[in-house]
């Protein structure tokens, strides 16, 4: 995996206070709102040395990642492939972060996962996952837009951490699905010195 796949990282905050973990959906995105150009490319994510610290610091926390078949297959070579930590230092401690969290896959046609503390689920059920939320001690990520849509549409995404490039690749892979409509009140920023803007927003239900 090359470090522009690496699109789909979260950043943790303590729980929320009604109790339940925060699920929130992180992605590096365009300045026009996409997640990969019209050829699929992520090339013009690759993050710098300064931007996989400061990833790998926020995800420590992480009790549970969310994913689809192809972000699942994206992310498994942190464990799979170890020369990807034999890269830095940096990528070394972002390999053996991401290890230890727990999985969830959704997918109709993986045939079986291949990495540790990883469980295989056939349908992306919002009731399920509103109960993981309701008994878990950890926050959440959920990675990867289409499977973001389908938590937007059950109204369980409670914030939205964007990573967001200062590139316009003019379409591709849209960010948000066209068909939600939400609110969103600013929690934090942070600018790193290769241009890219980080932004924390909490979604308004």
């Amino acid at each position: 995996m090359s470090q522009a796949e690496l699109y789909a990282l979260p950043m943790v905050r303590p729980t929320s206070d009604h109790g339940a973990a925060t699920l929130a959906y992180v992605i590096n995105v365009s300045l026009d709102g996409f997640v990969e150009d019209a050829n699929g490319s992520l090339d013009w994510t690759a993050p710098s040395d300064e931007v996989v610290a400061f990833i790998t610091d926020l995800i420590r926390p992480v009790g549970t990642y969310l994913y689809g078949r192809r972000m699942y297959e994206t992310m498994s070579v942190s464990e799979s492939d170890p020369t990807l930590a034999a890269r830095s230092a940096s990528m070394a401690d972002f390999a053996g972060v991401w290890r230890a969290a727990n999985k969830h896959v959704f997918s109709t046609t993986l045939p079986e996962v291949s990495t540790a503390h990883t469980r295989l689920e056939r349908r992306f059920d919002p009731e399920s996952i509103r109960a993981l939320k309701a008994s878990s001690a950890r926050d959440l990520t959920i990675g990867g837009p289409s499977l973001a849509a389908l938590a937007f549409r059950a109204e369980l995404v409670d914030e939205c951490r964007l990573f967001i490039h200062p590139v316009i690749v003019g379409g591709g892979k849209p960010a948000f699905p066209g068909d939600t409509r939400a609110s969103l009140t600013l929690l934090g920023q942070h600018r790193f010195d290769c241009g890219v803007v980080y932004l924390t927003l909490r979604v308004e239900h």
